[in-house]
């Protein structure tokens, strides 16, 4: 074989491993979640539950209520919602980040107040 299709092979072969790697991302399980608060960092548990791109995740609420919401993971690109009704109307809360392995991390929109970092790290 030539040098550059040796190269050709090659670059497909690791193009092919990198597909399958990010393919193979899994988040099913418990995780802990930890964004900045008001009165400082306030860490949540949740519950993954993934059934190929789609994924159900539940977790403590603000005031101690359970939440559950929806949402996708296409590679290593994750997002799901909440959506509940308070006094005030209708909100909606989303995740959106990228999961590494055993960690994520991104950015949490609150509804009209503003967003924040977030990260995760599965137990």
């Amino acid at each position: 074989m030539t040098k550059t299709k040796s190269l050709i092979v090659l670059c497909a072969l690791a193009f092919f491993v990198v597909s399958l790697g990010a393919l193979g991302v899994d988040v099913s399980g418990d995780w802990e979640i930890t964004s900045e608060g008001r009165q400082g960092p306030m860490t949540r548990d949740a519950h993954f539950e993934q059934d190929g791109e789609k994924i159900t995740v539940t977790m403590q609420g603000f005031r101690g209520d359970e939440m559950t919401g929806e949402g996708t993971i296409k590679g290593n690109e994750i997002e799901w919602s909440f959506n509940f009704t308070t006094q005030r109307g209708d909100m909606t809360i989303t995740y959106k980040g990228k999961v590494e392995g055993d960690t994520m991390s991104g950015t949490v929109q609150m509804g009209d107040f503003g967003s924040r970092e977030w990260t995760a790290k599965k137990k």
